[in-house]
């Protein structure tokens, strides 16, 4: 037995919700044919153009390694472009191309239908409550990592 039930635990409870909403994006994006951390990165990138791989992998909350992943595959679909960044020719600037914005417009229809009937589910007040609450719960684990 340990010492402290699975029900008592908000990290439980915060990753189930957490991977319930990873099944519905996948699922809401898969007629775009696209991954939840590639749409991610096309939604980052149309936020941010031009953001180099390392951030774009802090915004998506993907290792390093994981990102390089990512921008491979969209840049052999044509749906990203890298560039040399024009004083620090060691980074490359990453920008979405017209076919990445195209299909970035197709997946977000299903993203926003789920993040829509998640926020559905709570009033103006609820909402607001869980994202501060929310936010605290990362500042929190945030400080106990160091």
């Amino acid at each position: 037995m340990t010492s402290m039930p699975a029900a008592e635990r908000l990290g439980f409870h915060i990753k189930r919700a957490e991977q319930a909403l990873q099944a519905a994006k996948t699922a809401a994006l898969k007629p775009a044919g696209v991954t939840v951390p590639q749409y991610a990165a096309l939604l980052s990138l149309a936020e941010y153009p031009g953001i180099s791989a390392a951030a774009l992998a802090r915004n998506c909350g993907v290792t390093p390694p994981t990102m390089n992943t990512v921008l491979k595959n969209l840049q052999e679909r044509g749906l990203i472009e890298r560039t040399p960044h024009a004083w620090h020719r060691n980074v490359l600037e990453t920008r979405l191309t017209d076919a990445g914005r195209a299909l970035l417009d197709e997946a977000d229809v299903g993203a926003v239908r789920v993040e829509r009937a998640l926020a559905a589910a709570f009033g103006d007040e609820e909402r607001a409550a869980l994202v501060e609450m929310l936010g605290r719960c990362a500042d929190v684990l945030d400080e106990l990592r160091g």
